[in-house]
C-alpha cells in the first residue's frame, strides 16, 4: 500500500512537471533561442599518437553563419604527416546537414560518402584537391551525426527530468539545436583513398572521445 501511494504521487509529479514545461512552451515560445554562454576553444588538446604543431584562429564565417560562435584550427604531426583539424561551434541550428556545410564552406562539389562507428556515431568522408577529409557534427546529447534526421532524433534525449528546471528558467532551450562541427584533413600524398580514410577515423576516434563528455555548457 505504502508503494502503491508513493508511485501515485510520483506520477503525480511527472505529470505536473509536463504540464509546467508544456505551458511554459505554449505561453513563452521563446526557449529555443536562449543566451548561449561565451566559449573559448582550448590553446593545446591531446590527440592519442599525434604531436601538437599548431593552434590558430581560422578565418570568420560569421558574416556567412551568424549561428557561429566560435571557431579554432588544431594542426598535428604524426611521421611527417600533417593532420589539421577545424573547429566550430554553433547554435540555433534548424538544418545541420554536414555535407552542405561542408560544400559551402569549402567549395567542394562532390558528396562524402556516410560512414558510422558503433557507439560514436555517423560521420562524413571524401576527398578535395589531394586531401582526404572526415567531416561531422558532435552533439549535446547523444552520438555524432552527419544528417539534418539524425541531428533532429537526437534532440528527443534534450527532453530529460535534470533539465526541467534550466527550460522553465529560460537559461536552456527545450531541444539543443548546437553542433561542434568537426572537419579533419589530411594530404592524400600516395595513399590510397581508403588508407587515408583509416587515417582519420583513429584521429578522430581520439578526437570524439575527448570533447563528447567536454560539450560547452550552454
Amino acid at each position: 500500500m505504502h508503494w502503491k501511494q508513493t508511485r501515485i504521487k510520483f506520477l503525480a509529479l511527472i505529470f505536473s512537471t509536463g504540464m509546467l514545461v508544456l505551458g511554459k512552451v505554449i505561453l513563452f515560445p521563446n526557449p529555443d533561442k536562449p543566451k548561449i554562454n561565451t566559449f573559448v576553444f582550448p590553446e593545446e588538446i591531446p590527440l592519442a599518437k599525434w604531436q601538437a604543431s599548431v593552434a590558430s584562429p581560422i578565418k570568420s564565417l560569421t558574416k556567412e553563419n551568424p549561428n557561429l560562435v566560435a571557431e579554432k584550427h588544431y594542426r598535428y604531426v604524426k611521421n611527417d604527416l600533417p593532420l589539421d583539424i577545424e573547429m566550430r561551434y554553433l547554435h540555433n541550428l534548424y538544418n545541420v546537414d554536414i555535407d552542405a556545410y561542408i560544400k559551402q564552406s569549402f567549395a567542394i562539389k562532390s558528396s562524402a560518402v556516410m560512414r558510422q562507428q558503433e557507439g560514436v556515431g555517423y560521420y562524413g568522408v571524401g576527398l578535395d584537391k589531394q586531401k582526404a577529409y572526415l567531416s561531422t557534427c558532435i552533439n549535446p546529447r547523444g552520438n555524432s551525426t552527419f544528417t539534418h534526421t539524425q541531428f533532429r532524433n537526437n534532440r528527443y534525449k534534450d527532453i530529460s527530468f535534470d533539465r526541467i528546471m534550466p527550460i522553465l528558467q529560460g537559461q536552456e532551450a527545450l531541444l539543443d539545436k548546437r553542433c561542434l562541427w568537426v572537419h579533419l584533413s589530411i594530404p592524400l600524398g600516395n595513399s590510397s583513398p581508403e588508407v587515408a580514410y583509416q587515417v582519420l577515423e583513429q584521429a578522430w576516434l581520439s578526437w570524439y572521445q575527448w570533447w563528447q563528455p567536454r560539450f560547452p555548457k550552454p
